[in-house]
């Protein structure tokens, strides 16, 4: 990749969908986490892969679901990676790889400690947030994103947590990702993308020329 990937997580309806999908980002993200405002079933979410298409890779966020639901949604909904965000073990991660899964293995570690985490992971991709608030996830708070930036030296990642529209830019520039990950920096409310934001998130992200390599972590 030359420019920066761009996921949009946190689809609910298969309109929304397709108007996100018109503005090409790289991947689209659906959660499957309960708890969250943002939670699909498997039906709306094989909707929502239906209205896509195979093009925009789909990524199912999870939350300490058992390996053998993990693989059973990806199958039937059609995603084509899935993202891992609560306490599941390395054994998990070296599974469902095993059972032909793309797994990004979620951090929530900053500088030396995020380090040795991902060198421990069987996962060869990561998603880096400092994670803050009662929900998994980076809750819309910003952090400092320049204590992720050596491990793109080892390993693809991608980067979230507070990004917005107005600060993808500056985050990029301190992290190094390969791509970045955004939820509620673009909604009107809790499960709703405000188009427009979206729309300026990506742009933004994407004007940036990298200087490092950069890698398809959805691929």
């Amino acid at each position: 990749m030359t420019t920066i990937g761009v996921k949009i997580c946190g689809l609910t309806t298969p309109e929304q969908a397709r108007e996100v999908a018109e503005m090409r980002p790289d991947a689209i993200g659906l959660v499957f986490y309960p708890r969250s405002p943002r939670h699909v079933t498997d039906e709306q979410a094989a909707e929502i892969v239906e209205v896509i298409g195979l093009e925009i890779p789909a990524v199912g966020v999870f939350v300490d679901e058992p390996v053998e639901e993990i693989l059973r949604k990806v199958d039937r909904v059609g995603l084509r990676c899935v993202q891992l965000h609560g306490r599941e073990s390395n054994d998990d991660v070296a599974a469902l790889m095993d059972a032909g899964a793309t797994v990004i293995n979620v951090r929530k570690e900053t500088g030396p400690a995020l380090l040795h985490a991902a060198s421990k992971s069987p996962a060869t991709r990561f998603l880096v947030e400092a994670q803050r608030g009662e929900l998994p996830g980076g809750n819309g708070m910003v952090w400092e994103w320049s204590k992720a930036a050596g491990l793109g030296i080892e390993y693809p990642f991608v980067l979230a947590g507070g990004l917005t529209p107005e600060n993808v830019a500056d985050a990029i520039d301190q992290a190094h990702p390969d791509a970045v990950d955004v939820s509620s920096g673009v909604e009107a409310s809790p499960g709703v993308k405000d188009l427009e934001k979206v729309k300026r998130f990506i742009a933004n992200a994407r004007a940036i020329t990298p200087t490092w390599r950069v890698r398809n972590v959805f691929a």
